[in-house]
């Protein structure tokens, strides 16, 4: 099922463009303060708020599932904000918080049955990339 609330941030009127040209207009967000709802000064741009909250309510839904086990795929930038939503990060934690991952990588998370802990068990796995044979 394709979820669209789990594309990337939205860069508005950078869309499309050469990274430089979004580089040259982009402000980046202060060290302290206000990060979630800071204007990265392009037009149309989502803020970090939007995308946090669009992120976790698709994570939420996909949590509801009576599924076993799924596989969801996503963009890196987003993956910070499913797995922030997967352990519990409050959303006002956000601001600050990154995971980062390889393109193409596996990053497996688990529930244990008995307390409903979550954890992230392998972040950003590649060995299948290097040999398609390689469990996560």
């Amino acid at each position: 099922m394709h979820d669209p609330r789990l594309r990337e941030k939205s860069y508005g009127e950078a869309g499309g463009r050469p990274q430089e040209w979004l580089d040259r207009r982009f402000v980046p967000p202060p060290a302290a303060g206000e990060r979630l709802e800071h204007d990265e000064g392009i037009e149309g741009a989502q803020t970090k708020a939007q995308w946090v909250r669009r992120v976790y309510e698709a994570t939420e839904d996909i949590l509801r599932r009576p599924a076993r086990q799924q596989i969801v795929v996503t963009h890196g930038g987003t993956l910070t904000f499913v797995l922030a939503a997967w352990i519990g990060m409050p959303y006002e934690a956000t601001g600050y918080v990154s995971f980062r991952a390889p393109a193409g990588s596996i990053t497996t998370l688990r529930e244990d049955d008995w307390f409903h802990n979550r954890q992230i068990a392998a972040l950003g796995d590649t060995r299948r990339l290097l040999n398609p044979a390689a469990s996560p």
